[in-house]
This record gives structure tokens, C-alpha cells and sequence, in this order.
């Protein structure tokens, strides 16, 4: 009873805040694509929100938080066949709402949440040997998102160790169907970006959480104890890396498949720390003590990001900076009498969300935060000047 109050409190206060922060941020440009842009699953997830509660964004971004919501239960379902104490897995589900790639999964519309919940459905449906369901399941993720290639290359391999031919026959057909329909993103000049792969993993996961999921992983591998969430992690990973060695990869389609490896980080852990005596336990604690803390920390910096703005040079380099500015230029816009005006196709897109439309009657043209003059509408946070830009009216005959 008393862990099933505590995974309802976990809940509680991470949706609590992941909604105050729906309020903090505007739509972004590459959000807008996603709404206005071409049919897909997400954009439907998203209309009908918007079509329930309001165009506001609480809707917007309100299926995504369902979608983290409903992993993190799940990620507390799955464990249970890896972590024997259920404070542990307790303590797992709190360690994954404060990962900074899950944060930002379950606040920015894209596809990654879908694939993280995807993922994380399906191992649930194959734990639970509900085997009449996994085929149309997978057949289903062929339709709803390119990201799921991965897991149909790493369910081939892991029929050929289990011989199950048909799982094999089945999930190889999907995945060169997937590569038929969607394709794999391989043009541009070979260059190596696997350091940068290696740095973004690191800020998802945090530098202490990748490097043991690493050493997990590959310490499966040499004791030849790997099972399913070690081929679907290990696949997306290796692959990741390899394209890595020739261009620069969209992260987003591979770093949800890692999330599955922290059951088995967790199990490790918990089994070294269990089998030694309590005096040779304090290095264990140690770590587990700076990972919480760096989690708690960078949390921090997420749910507290204006105030940022304060210490870096230039706010275009605040790595949120691209989902701000706009709902407040489109009240600024408003209390003008402006309703619609040219822009720039980026700002554009956005202000549409705001109900600022595209015309010629006013131009928006952003200037240098140097430049003031009676016309500039300025933006600012924790009184730190952020935007600005001039409004003209333009007169047409």
C-alpha cells in the first residue's frame, strides 16, 4: 500500500510541474511544423487535444505528459521482473522522471515521447506473454513512426538467439518495410560526429547514468547474459554510434531504446550492493548519492531556466531560448490592436498558434537588443532584455 502511495505522490508532483511548466513555454517552430505540417499520429494526439480543451498550451502540450505519465507507470511495471524490492523500483521510477532527456520528452511535442511509450508498451505486452498481441502491435508501429525501425532490426536478432523463426520472419519484414517507406537519412559529407552522439547521450542521461549504462551493457554481452531489453538497448546504441562514425544522426530516434536498459542498470546495482557486506557498501552509496544530486541539480536548471538568461552573454544561446519569446511577442501583438502581420516564416508559424496571422498591413522585422527606438516591441525575463523588434505599419493603397 505504502509503495503504491508513494508511485501516486511521484506522480502527482511530476505532473504538477511538468503542467506549470506548460505555461512557462511557447510553441516552438519545429512544434509548429509538426502541428501544421503533414498527417501524422502525433498531430492528431495533438489536434484533438486542442479540439477538447481549448488552442492553448495546456492542450498542446498536455498529450505528451499523458504519454511520459503512462511510461513512467509502465517503466515501474517492467522493473518488477528486474529489481526484487520494491523501494528500488521505487527509486528507479523517481531517478527516470529526473533524466533530462525524459523532462524534455514529456514538455516538447515530438516524436520521442511516442516512441519512449511505445517502446516501453511493447516490452510490457511480451513480459505479460501476450504473444497473439505483439503481431498487429508491431504492425501498428509500422504505421504510427519511422523511430520503431530500430525495434524491429533488434526483435530479428533476438528471434535468432530465441530460434523463434516466425518472430524472425515477421519483425524482418517490418524492418525493411519501415526502410522502404520512411528511408534512413544518410546524405550530406561523411564527417565523424561520434564524440558529439557521445555528449548528447551523456546530457540525456546524465555523464554517471551513461557511462554505467555502458559498462552494463557490455558487461551483458562478455558474461552472454542478454535477454530482450539487452538487444533492444544494445541494437539502438551500436547502430547510433556506428552512423555516428559518418554523419551527425537525429538522437531522438535512438536514445529512447536506452531507456530500457535501466531496469538492467538498476538490477546490477542492486545485486552489487546486496551481495557485499554493509562496510564495503559506502561506495555504492556515494554514487547513488552524486547521481541524485546531479539529477536534482540539472532538474533545476530545466524547471528554472529563465533565470539563465541572467548569465549567458547572448539569449540566443539559451538552450530553451527557441521556445520562448513567441507567445508573449503574439500578447504584446494583441494588446496593439495587431492581429495579423508579415514575418519571418519561423515566427510566422508561431505566431499562428496565438492567433496572429500572416498579412502585409505590418511588418515585424527583430533588431540587435542594442536598437531602440518608439516602434520596438521589447521581451524580457527576470528583467533581462531577450527580444526585440520593430513594428511598422505599412501603407498600402
Amino acid at each position: 500500500m505504502i509503495p503504491r502511495l508513494v508511485l501516486f505522490l511521484i506522480l502527482g508532483i511530476d505532473s504538477s510541474i511538468l503542467l506549470f511548466q506548460t505555461s512557462e513555454l511557447s510553441i516552438s517552430y519545429y512544434e509548429a511544423s509538426i502541428l501544421y505540417g503533414e498527417f501524422s499520429v502525433l498531430q492528431y494526439l495533438i489536434k484533438t487535444s486542442l479540439y477538447f480543451f481549448g488552442h492553448n498550451d495546456f492542450a498542446l502540450r498536455l498529450p505528451m505528459i499523458i504519454l511520459h505519465l503512462l511510461s513512467v507507470v509502465i517503466l515501474y511495471k517492467i522493473s518488477k521482473l528486474y529489481i526484487k524490492l520494491q523501494r528500488n523500483r521505487l527509486w528507479l521510477t523517481f531517478i527516470f522522471v529526473l533524466l533530462p532527456g525524459i523532462i524534455s520528452s514529456a514538455l516538447i511535442i515530438d516524436n520521442t515521447g511516442l516512441l519512449l511509450f511505445g517502446l516501453f508498451f511493447f516490452v510490457y505486452i511480451y513480459q505479460k506473454n501476450l504473444k497473439l498481441f505483439l503481431y498487429p502491435l508491431l504492425f501498428i508501429y509500422l504505421l504510427v513512426d519511422t523511430g520503431f525501425l530500430f525495434l524491429f532490426l533488434a526483435l530479428s536478432l533476438f528471434s535468432i538467439k530465441e530460434k523463434d523463426k516466425n518472430f524472425f520472419i515477421f519483425n524482418i519484414i517490418l524492418f525493411f518495410t519501415s526502410l522502404y517507406l520512411y528511408g534512413v537519412d544518410a546524405h550530406g559529407t561523411p564527417q565523424g560526429h561520434l564524440i558529439d552522439s557521445i555528449g548528447i547521450y551523456a546530457t540525456i542521461f546524465t555523464p554517471i547514468i551513461f557511462i554505467y549504462i555502458f559498462y552494463i551493457l557490455y558487461r551483458k554481452y562478455l558474461n552472454k547474459d542478454t535477454e530482450i531489453l539487452w538487444y533492444i538497448s544494445s541494437t539502438a546504441l551500436i547502430v547510433s554510434l556506428f552512423l555516428s562514425f559518418r554523419q551527425r544522426i537525429y538522437l531522438e530516434h535512438f536514445a529512447p531504446y536506452l531507456m530500457l536498459a535501466l531496469p538492467i542498470m538498476a538490477q546490477v546495482f542492486e545485486h552489487s550492493y546486496r551481495v557485499r557486506l554493509k562496510m564495503f557498501r559506502n561506495k555504492y552509496r556515494i554514487i547513488f548519492i552524486i547521481t541524485i544530486s546531479f539529477l536534482l541539480i540539472n532538474s533545476s536548471f530545466v524547471f528554472f531556466n529563465k533565470y539563465l538568461y541572467l548569465v549567458v552573454d547572448n539569449p540566443k544561446k539559451h538552450f530553451a531560448y527557441k521556445m520562448h519569446v513567441a507567445k508573449e511577442l503574439a500578447s504584446k501583438l494583441n494588446d496593439m490592436g495587431i492581429n495579423c502581420i508579415h514575418s519571418d516564416i519561423k515566427m510566422s508559424n508561431r505566431l499562428k498558434f496565438y492567433n496572429i496571422g500572416n498579412c502585409n498591413s505590418y511588418i515585424l522585422i527583430e533588431n540587435n537588443l542594442d536598437y531602440l527606438n518608439e516602434k520596438t516591441v521589447t521581451i524580457s525575463y527576470k528583467n533581462r532584455l531577450v527580444y526585440q523588434a520593430t513594428v511598422t505599419k505599412l501603407n498600402i493603397n
